[in-house]
């Protein structure tokens, strides 16, 4: 299956930094991608720095056996693969952190999505998104790591008063942030004409999920359709950078 990839990011309409990273990689023969958004936090410049390094290491540590150039000895499994790579991005941060008081508090989201033949396979930290869109309707694979998640598990509060709730964007867990760092990972069977998308919450927060999915539907092309989602946020005063990636499977 081929693959195409569109993607962008945007400080959104009330920031002055853009703190957020997209990035991805394809092999050469189109038989394996990998996608990432990096969302960082901190002040300062804690979050560009965060979410720029956990994006670097991500990619140094995947991109050569993506491209098959290195093979590690013993040989890893993707989720053994995808594992190290936060790992890295952890301790690069946490070691940055050290050498500057300003940067004592940045971290950032991540979520990575590696698909090789028929198979994604997803890790992430944080409340960065990744949606798979089979047949226009989307079905979100990650799970936010909030504050309000939790209370949404546990019954505290509903859907509805999520939205009120002053915190609700206050993570419990974020790359850089914490030394033993607990990733979530996952594996989901694609089909040709399966879509990815990985996104910031400035893309959830600003935009329903039934009109990205109405954009996604109407435009006849990746590139299209993330020009549409963002200006769509930005139209609605996105409080905070947008950053979309999508895939199509072929």
């Amino acid at each position: 299956m081929g693959m195409e990839i569109a993607g962008r990011s945007h400080t959104g309409a009330v920031r002055e930094r853009n703190q957020d990273v997209v990035a991805w990689e394809v092999r050469d023969d189109g038989g394996a991608g990998l996608l990432l958004v990096a969302d960082g936090m901190g002040g300062y410049q804690g979050g560009e720095i965060a979410s720029r390094m956990a994006a670097d290491a991500v990619l140094e540590a995947l991109v050569p056996r993506l491209s098959g150039v290195q093979t590690p000895t013993p040989a890893l499994s993707v989720e053994e693969s995808l594992m190290a790579a936060f790992a890295l991005a952890n301790e690069r941060i946490q070691e940055r952190r050290a050498t500057d008081a300003r940067l004592d508090k940045m971290g950032t989201t991540l979520v990575v999505a590696w698909l090789d033949g028929d198979q994604a396979h997803i890790a992430h930290v944080g409340d960065s998104r990744c949606y798979l869109i089979r047949a226009g309707k989307a079905h979100c694979l990650t799970r936010d790591d909030t504050v309000v998640q939790n209370m949404l598990d546990d019954g505290s509060i509903t859907e509805a008063d999520a939205a009120n709730v002053p915190f609700r964007n206050v993570l419990t867990r974020a790359v850089g942030a914490m030394e033993a760092l607990e990733v979530s990972y996952q594996c989901q069977p694609l089909q040709p004409g399966d879509r990815l998308l990985l996104c910031s919450d400035g893309l959830t927060n600003a935009v329903a999920q039934s009109d990205w999915e109405g954009v996604l539907t109407a435009e006849d092309s990746n590139e299209s359709a993330v020009e549409v989602m963002i200006e769509t946020a930005l139209d609605n005063l996105a409080s905070d950078n947008v950053s979309v990636v999508l895939l199509t499977l072929n």
